[in-house]
């Protein structure tokens, strides 16, 4: 996972960009417009490989992949780069909202986290991104009329519970953003759990609902909640047709997103529920058929199934 990383943060093309222009003078690589996060195809794919970095060389010290995760990590988290970065995002104000954002700051928490020198310099770095993208993603979610219900990029349930996991790890007041996710989904039920997933899902809506809902809910109360929006809780794994397809490649994600959420969902049950097995269970399941497709043989998929994998395995 750490080599599908490394192979990916560095790689400026392909690019797909998100970029607005203002003038002629905007038209510039991409190494130029986001100087920390400008590889692994998209930014917010670079900025979620630079944690898949942080969290392998934290998890796993020692031998070349951690020498080489370092090496990454100090090259992108300077105070020069962040800056160019910080300035950039500032003259773009949805720039990667909300997913991107919200993987920023699962970065920020994993340097926060992390007992060690380098990872305290490229925290101080990272700083001002951290702060902007924290400010940011509170808005955009207190401005919200609905939950942004999809399987992509755009839902707001996914980015909200990193949102929620940033705070709690970095001691910020949490209080709003747990009311908010109350606001938004305490009065949901029925969850069309049999229509997922989409073609190009790659975060199932409903589970997400779930999994962000047992953040801020006690298990009783969260128990009674979860048989109210899906009172069956069935799923057989996602199977992509064609991996070098970028968006049907999502589908290998999905599993991958399926298989940390179902096992969320069942340890925020009460221990006595019946629930707790089979879920934990469909798990393991979604967890080996989604591993089974990071393999890095299609960039479609190598240049992100490895921060899922990684993120599934040790969240």
């Amino acid at each position: 996972m750490a080599r599908l990383a490394l192979a990916s943060v560095g790689r400026e093309y392909p690019s797909q960009l998100a970029h607005v222009l203002f003038s002629d003078a905007d038209a510039a690589p991409p190494r130029l417009l986001t100087p920390a996060f400008f590889g692994a195809y998209d930014w917010h794919s670079a900025v979620h490989g630079h944690f898949t970095l942080a969290r392998a060389a934290r998890v796993a010290p020692g031998g070349a992949l951690e020498r080489a995760a370092r090496t990454a990590l100090g090259r992108a988290l300077t105070v020069e780069n962040i800056a160019a970065e910080v300035s950039y995002a500032q003259a773009r104000a949805g720039f990667e909202l909300p997913y991107g954002a919200a993987w920023l700051l699962t970065l920020a928490a994993e340097l926060g986290g992390w007992d060690d020198p380098d990872a305290c310099e490229w925290s101080r770095a990272l700083a001002p991104l951290e702060r902007l993208s924290a400010e940011r993603l509170g808005a955009w979610l207190e401005r919200l009329p609905a939950p942004v219900r999809s399987g992509e990029h755009s839902q707001s349930m996914f980015a909200t519970g990193l949102l929620l996991d940033w705070a709690r790890a970095r001691g910020r007041d949490e209080r709003r953003v747990a009311e908010r996710v109350r606001e938004l989904h305490e009065r949901d039920r029925d969850g069309p759990l049999h229509l997922e997933p989409s073609a190009f899902d790659f975060l199932s809506p409903c589970l997400a609902t779930a999994d962000l809902m047992r953040r801020v809910l006690s298990p009783e109360p969260f128990a009674a909640w979860l048989t109210r929006f899906l009172p069956r809780l069935e799923l057989t794994p996602a199977r992509c047709p064609d991996p070098s397809d970028g968006k049907l490649a999502h589908l290998d994600g999905l599993n991958l997103s399926r298989a940390w959420m179902l096992a969320s969902i069942a340890r925020a049950l009460p221990a006595a529920d019946p629930r707790r097995a089979p879920l934990a269970e469909s798990a393991r399941v979604h967890l080996g058929a989604g591993l089974a497709q990071v393999t890095g043989e299609h960039y479609e998929g190598a240049h992100w199934l490895g921060t899922f994998a990684l993120y599934a395995l040790t969240s």
